[in-house]
């Protein structure tokens, strides 16, 4: 069970991959809800913010 991982991300993951503020990171999960079409209730995953960011997945994986 230990090598589950979480598949969505949050603001608080953007913050401490980019450096960022808070205020940032949950702007840029806004932007990254909308380029995708997700809904309110909908969740971003770390694939979609790879794809967005341009940030490699594996090193996403790292910070958490």
């Amino acid at each position: 069970m230990s090598n589950l991982k979480r598949l969505c991300i949050y603001p608080k993951d953007i913050m401490c991959i980019t450096g960022r503020s808070e205020r940032y990171s949950r702007q840029l999960f806004k932007k990254i809800k909308a380029h995708f079409g997700k809904e309110a209730h909908q969740v971003v995953t770390f694939k979609e913010f790879s794809e967005y960011t341009g940030i490699e997945e594996d090193i996403i994986n790292q910070y958490i």
